[in-house]
């Protein structure tokens, strides 16, 4: 994973050098956008920082932002009601103030809260919520926490109400409910999990998780191991603030054009960090960009040695598919970059090209995928001029 390092120092630019919050850019149309963000006690400094967010929200162009220390119910219902483009979602209890805030584009499956009952209020004294969603036409669980603050740095497992043996049963409580209720998913874990992944062994609250590195990573630990100036909490300064994979994204996590970074938004405030913090928040986001690889992970998963491809690509009017002989009647779906099936033609049996139009489509990024009766045969990447 050394490219996410690079990655963190050579396209940080994109923000870390802005002159304004007009200048600040992350979200891109064809990746699957996403951030945690401590956004403490909003809204901090009333009506500027529901302003600040705002524009920052805008700016960024973020698919997905779990959210934590959302105080006020009422002034984020308003702020989302004028937040143009976005939903929003806050779970009201007495200590939960988490929300996520997600584009109106993106299909949500469910929506809900975990480990509600009173058995979990030492784990989870803000429960966490989940969110099903469907991009590009792959499925994502996306769960947001908030863990419990502070602590010693010493983990005491025989002492119930310890600060980190109350993050790490946490953990052990959320990787038990990942395992048996998403095996075979996309799960990405967010949020303020209010500890460091470096601790040594006997004191990380997240070991559960690291020693099990076939099934989960954690996609900012570049973030963790580089210097302190790029890490989430600065007052500390510390890296609290996380994203976790599971194996079924392994895959994306190393595409070349995969970004996860701490996001340095101060550096566009004309007061800087303590602008930053006075107005927004004493934690930095912490996001990840990547391009779905679209159908992997499913039943009947795609066979990397199946031979499709097309020319020419980039297309203008059309472009030819060429495939493996058919021995059955199968068909070619198009998808836009939210998973809209946009077109669909039959593929006749004993065929192994086939021309199809796109006069039709506007221009962009789509993706195809070829299918026989049975099962998918293989997907991939088209863009229209």
């Amino acid at each position: 994973m050394k490219h996410l390092f690079l990655l963190l120092f050579s396209s940080v630019f994109t923000y870390v050098n802005a002159q304004s919050i007009d200048d600040l850019s992350f979200g891109t149309d064809s990746t699957f956008d996403v951030a945690t963000w401590n956004i403490e006690n909003f809204p901090k400094n009333g009506a500027a920082t529901i302003q600040y967010v705002s524009e920052i929200i805008y700016a960024l162009d973020l698919d997905y932002i779990a959210m934590q220390e959302v105080d006020n119910p009422a002034q984020f219902e308003s702020f989302i009601d004028q937040l143009i483009g976005y939903e929003g979602y806050y779970q009201e209890n007495d200590y939960a103030r988490l929300a996520v805030i997600y584009k109106s584009d993106l299909n949500v499956n469910a929506l809900y809260q975990i480990f509600t009952t009173n058995q979990y209020d030492l784990a989870f004294s803000r429960p966490p919520i989940v969110m099903e969603v469907e991009f590009m036409g792959a499925d994502y669980i996306l769960i947001n926490n908030h863990f419990k603050c502070c602590g010693d740095g010493y983990l005491d497992t025989s002492d119930l109400y310890d600060e980190e043996n109350r993050r790490r049963a946490a953990s052990v409580y959320l990787k038990g409910y990942i395992d048996t209720n998403f095996p075979n998913e996309n799960v990405m874990v967010f949020g303020d999990l209010n500890d460091i992944l470096t601790d040594n062994v006997s004191n990380n609250v997240f070991q559960n998780f690291i020693d099990d590195s076939e099934n989960y990573r954690f996609a900012d630990m570049d973030i963790a191991t580089s210097a302190s100036a790029n890490w989430s909490y600065p007052s500390w300064p510390s890296h609290l603030d996380h994203i976790l994979v599971t194996n079924e994204l392994f895959d994306e996590l190393e595409n070349i054009d995969t970004e996860v970074a701490c996001l340095k938004i101060e550096q566009a405030l004309p007061g800087g960090w303590n602008a930053y913090d006075s107005n927004i928040s004493d934690h930095r986001p912490v996001a990840m960009r990547f391009t779905p690889n679209v159908f992997v992970g499913v039943e009947n998963a795609v066979s990397n040695n199946f031979h499709f491809t097309s020319y020419p690509n980039p297309a203008n009017t059309g472009t030819n598919f060429r495939f493996e002989k058919q021995q059955s009647s199968g068909s070619i779906l198009i998808y836009d970059t939210v998973g809209k099936l946009v077109k669909s033609v039959i593929v006749a049996p004993g065929s192994d090209e086939i021309y199809v139009s796109f006069s039709d489509l506007q221009s962009g990024l789509y993706f195809a995928e070829i299918r026989s009766e049975q099962e998918r045969l293989g997907n991939i990447k088209i863009v229209k001029n």
